[in-house]
């Protein structure tokens, strides 16, 4: 699914009217049927409802939501905030069929059940309780400037009502890329956005979950030119988007063709984080699995992981030799190997040496990050996991999240490599520029040693014969499926990263079964 730009969304509104075609207030009526239906679908008709409507085409859908609540005989009031007596053409023509529902209930019913308050200077708000459902409908993705004056004091004084608040599209106040220069606190804060055909690129970031809450994107039939103007490099996956990507296993199928991966893992100490790593890969496919250990970690990982091959440094402690990885498919290094001088002596060498596809990973990033001309040194198209802390290694403290996306971009442009930015809608960033968001994965993933697992599948499938971008996008997605499943049966706190691992064979049965 695109991510398109505020501007973008106006190609295609324009491509659907004239290619449909379809009027621009049907194309209304439409994205307002499809709030309103979502709106029945989860509050019933006793719920007060009270719409704030904008002069413009979001102002639009909220008077036409306002109209379809009331033909179900919800009792709506609505406040139009008519201030500079300009209203958009389809805002006016919705206020008009507003007005024209109320005097046929009116006569046929003796009763009106939508009451229209138009505001044209002075203000008097309503009283918000906590039954009441407060629809935004102030301003949608055609805002450029921060909200200010009497409608910085609408918002405001929604966001202190104990209401809960729906948001048509976008909350009014929040852009649709960059909030670097917006005023926060002049921003609606949803519990609920249904957002129109497209998801916005706001909303994968941490800072906007206060304001956009739980969101949904409703289809209303937009058509997509598939043009110049509406490239993007921003891109939503889903489960149909991951099903074509899922090989087939071959009948003839062995250990020696289905990939050989080298995982170099675990200090003294540290060595859960190279279990973890290692059993993940061996539940995501790869046929062997070779370890480099420091010697006092053999017998633990023997007894752990009895399936992996071992090759042990000479050092009792760490990771301190580089050595020859030419009979690999794939190699993963980093959880757990600590930044010792020795081991950070050997990981440069080992990566500068190494021709396999390779992902970098937890203290491997934090080496990078404390030498950070040697990220020159990495083999192109290798993949890189970092989660927040370890990216600033790499780019620097960031203002916000959509800043540190558009450095994580250049940064994997310039060096030619893949970045995983590990989190909720983990963002894959390829060397072209694109970014996929991942859809699967919950909070009960916010636990010790779940990058580590990360770690394993990726290097699994590399060692599968996955290039690096399906690798990074299906490992990430199945990883978060893994975490959804197993949160379905032990709760978000319950969950530790022994389940992903246990889980993982599940998240492959899953996906390939809907394929």
């Amino acid at each position: 699914m695109k991510i398109l730009s505020a501007s973008q969304l106006k190609v295609v509104d324009a491509y659907t009217i004239e290619h449909e075609p379809v009027s621009s207030t049907n194309l209304m009526e439409r994205a307002s049927r499809a709030v309103a239906d979502k709106i029945r679908s989860r509050w019933s008709i006793d719920t007060p409802i009270k719409i704030f409507a904008g002069p413009g085409n979001n102002g639009g859908d909220a008077l036409a939501i306002a109209r379809m609540l009331g033909e179900t005989n919800y009792k709506v009031c609505v406040y139009l905030f008519n201030t500079s007596d300009n209203l958009s053409a389809d805002c006016q023509i919705n206020k008009q069929r507003l007005l024209d529902f109320q005097d046929v209930k009116q006569n046929t019913m003796g009763v009106r059940n939508v009451e229209l308050v138009e505001v044209k200077s002075q203000f008097t708000p309503p009283k918000l309780e906590e039954g009441d459902l407060v629809v935004d409908g102030l301003f949608g993705t055609g805002l450029s400037r921060p909200l200010n004056g009497g409608f910085a004091s609408v918002v405001k004084y929604i966001n202190s009502s104990p209401a809960t608040v729906v948001s048509i599209d976008v909350p009014s106040g929040l852009m649709c890329e960059d909030n670097t220069y917006n005023v926060m606190n002049h921003i609606v804060k949803a519990n609920y956005t249904f957002t129109l055909q497209y998801p916005k690129l706001s909303f994968f970031f941490a800072e906007n979950e206060q304001y956009v809450g739980e969101w949904e994107v409703l289809d209303i039939g937009v058509k997509d030119p598939m043009t110049e103007e509406t490239h993007s490099p921003y891109y939503f996956t889903e489960q149909s988007d991951m099903l074509p990507l899922l090989k087939s296993r071959s009948k003839f199928a062995h250990k020696g063709s289905v990939g050989h991966a080298l995982l170099i893992a675990g200090k003294r100490g540290m060595a859960g984080a190279a279990i973890l790593a290692a059993r993940a890969c061996m539940r995501s496919g790869a046929g062997k699995l070779t370890v480099r250990v420091p010697e006092h970690n053999v017998r633990i990982m023997q007894e752990a992981v009895p399936e992996a091959i071992l090759n042990i440094d000479v050092d009792q402690n760490c990771f301190s030799q580089s050595f020859d990885t030419s009979e690999f498919d794939a190699m993963a290094i980093g959880p757990g190997i600590g930044t010792s001088s020795y081991t950070v002596q050997a990981f440069i060498e080992q990566v500068s040496m190494t021709k396999c596809p390779m992902v970098i990973d937890a203290d491997a990033l934090n080496i990078l990050g404390s030498h950070r001309g040697w990220i020159t040194q990495l083999p192109r198209r290798c993949i890189l996991t970092p989660h927040k802390k370890e990216l600033f290694g790499l780019i620097s403290t960031t203002r916000n999240s959509y800043e540190e996306l558009e450095r994580t971009r250049e940064l994997a442009a310039r060096q030619q490599i893949y970045i995983v930015i590990k989190g909720a809608y983990s963002a894959i960033v390829t060397p072209e520029g694109n970014v996929y968001f991942n859809s699967t994965g919950n909070p009960g993933m916010a636990t010790a040693g779940a990058g580590d697992v990360l770690t394993g599948v990726l290097v699994s499938l590399l060692a599968q014969g996955y290039v690096p971008e399906v690798a990074a996008r299906l490992g990430v997605y199945l990883h978060g499926l893994a975490g959804d499943l197993a949160a379905e049966n032990l709760s978000y706190e319950g969950l530790i990263s022994s389940d992903l691992v246990e889980y993982l064979p599940k998240s492959f049965k899953t996906l390939r079964s809907n394929q």
